[in-house]
């Protein structure tokens, strides 16, 4: 395919086109093989318990156990530096991938992360599927890209294609496959991207329906819709999920300097670290063991004590931050949605105990607990909302959903926390030490961005406007109609400017122009 300039931009005219058909095997490629590693985690969650039951019977077999443990544990340190990219959730990789900051070798991360991802879940770690699942989705993806010989401008979208499928087919959730990749991966709602994207995330989530069925992810009962009378709590726990969001921002990147201070040479060590601290868990609480799933469903279908809420919340957390925070490969989406679970149920459980709320109501918050935890500490609001809608199968909760989102989101931002992913991807491309866009390549790269509403571009003139270096104004896209840019053109609100630059210049431009075009 023809990767100059006048191929790059006769593509762009039929990519809307193009990329539907595109989509598909990108939806086929990325759902099968999440399918498969969502398979093999089931599979692996189950033999941890098999294992933990016959270890039990006797101290020569809890010593044996620990012995597989460290072994495991080796493996994945092995993984790790074999291809240093499947560390951690896989997702910051993929953003810093999208603005040109991050390479990734799609052949190595795929098998890697797979084979990695398996052993911490059959380790106990307490680590999501959806972050790898993210990860591998988007470089089937991008192996597509490569098969097909597309150019880097095509590959970018094959890639939030594919993170879109992935997250599809790890929890049955396709709308909020497509809203994450939009919201936090591609940042970009065009026609193009939208069409590719819900094409691949329907594919994928069709493949997974065909093999695995239907059922929901989350299978508990909400009896009764909260009353009006009650939305006073609502605002509360929002308030509580911003500021608790915020320290869970704060810890996990806390944990994860701590880890940094150990001596280099101790790298298998700090794997072993959670391995071990499974490996005990194991015997003494198992239920602190793996990505949580079985423990959201013990809060919604049993009467819970307050105390071993609050028991099972802490140790959640603090083995969750662990077990990241080591570089394991894994994610935090699930583990964060479990634990947003726990602070929800502990807080109705307090007002049924202490001011009389009727306990019927407790799932009630257990559900939008979930969705406002995940507001405060990825700051993707849309995605957490849809995302339990359909995870739960439960379609009837949308304003208090909005609410407690939205209180969170406001309370985070006002605590000036980051949102995670971009702290994390701030790590990674520090730990690098070097700047990945200041490469040799030169294929040219189209991509658009969105003129937002009071931006600094919003009402300016194409000269008034001061444009990134190294990078050309090909188009305006002003809803159906596509504007030749020209010196007295007026930027409004909505417009959709696409720019042409150098692979090489991707991340800098892609900065400058997001403070131009964001309020």
């Amino acid at each position: 395919m023809k990767k100059d300039i006048p191929g790059t931009l006769k593509r762009a005219d039929r990519f809307p086109v193009i990329l539907i058909g595109e989509g598909v095997l990108v939806g086929i490629a990325a759902g099968a093989v999440v399918l498969l590693y969502r398979i093999a985690l089931e599979y692996a969650g189950k033999w941890l318990n098999v294992i933990l039951e016959y270890a039990s019977q006797s101290p020569l077999y809890i010593a044996g156990w620990f012995v597989v443990l460290m072994i495991m544990a080796l493996v994945v340190r092995w993984l790790v530096g074999f291809e240093r990219m499947i560390s951690g959730s896989g997702i910051p990789q993929l953003k810093g991938e999208m603005t040109g900051r991050v390479e990734q070798k799609w052949y190595r991360v795929i098998p890697a992360k797979f084979a990695g991802g398996f052993l911490c879940m059959l380790g106990g770690l307490a680590l999501g599927r959806e972050g790898p699942s993210i990860q591998i989705g988007a470089m089937a993806g991008k192996g597509i890209s490569k098969w097909l010989d597309r150019g880097k401008t095509e590959e970018k979208f094959l890639l939030t294609c594919g993170a879109s499928a992935g997250l599809a087919a790890a929890f049955h959730a396709p709308l909020a496959g497509v809203l994450f990749s939009m919201e936090e991966i591609h940042r970009n709602f065009s026609a193009s991207v939208l069409l590719s994207v819900a094409t691949a995330s329907l594919t994928a989530d069709c493949l997974c329906t065909v093999i695995l069925g239907e059922a929901s992810v989350f299978r508990f009962d909400i009896i009764h819709e909260l009353p009006m009378s009650h939305y006073g709590l609502i605002v509360l726990l929002g308030v509580i999920l911003g500021v608790l969001g915020a320290f869970y921002n704060w810890f996990t990147l806390k944990v994860q300097e701590l880890y940094d201070k150990l001596p280099s040479r101790a790298g298998s060590f700090k794997i072993m670290i959670p391995f071990l601290c499974a490996g005990i868990l194991g015997f003494t609480a198992p239920e602190l063991l793996g990505s949580g799933h079985s423990l959201v469903e013990y809060l919604t279908n049993t009467e819970v004590a307050l105390g071993t809420i609050l028991f099972i919340l802490v140790g959640r957390f603090v083995f969750s931050a662990i077990s990241f925070g080591s570089g394991a490969p894994g994610g935090i989406f699930f583990p964060l949605l479990v634990l947003g679970g726990f602070i929800g149920g502990a807080f109705a459980a307090a007002c049924s105990d202490f001011f009389g709320l009727d306990p019927i109501y407790i799932n009630n918050f257990v559900l939008l607990a979930m969705a406002g935890y995940f507001s405060a500490i990825v700051r993707a609001p849309l995605t957490g909302i849809v995302l339990i809608f359909e995870m739960t199968g439960n379609l009837n909760h949308m304003l208090s959903l909005s609410i407690v989102s939205i209180v969170a989101y406001i309370v985070a931002s006002l605590m000036k926390s980051r949102p995670i992913y971009e702290s994390l991807l701030d790590r990674l491309l520090a730990k690098q030490g070097k700047n990945p866009s200041q490469t040799s390549l030169r294929e040219k790269i189209l991509t658009s961005f969105v003129v937002g509403y009071g931006s600094r571009s919003d009402g300016s003139t194409v000269s008034e406007v001061e444009w990134p270096e190294n990078c050309l104004l090909v188009s305006i896209q002003r809803g159906a109609d596509e504007i030749i840019p020209k010196g007295r053109t007026k930027l409004q609100a909505g417009d959709v400017i696409v720019i042409m630059m150098d692979e090489r210049d991707t991340a800098y431009v892609h900065e400058k122009m997001r403070m131009l075009c964001e309020l």
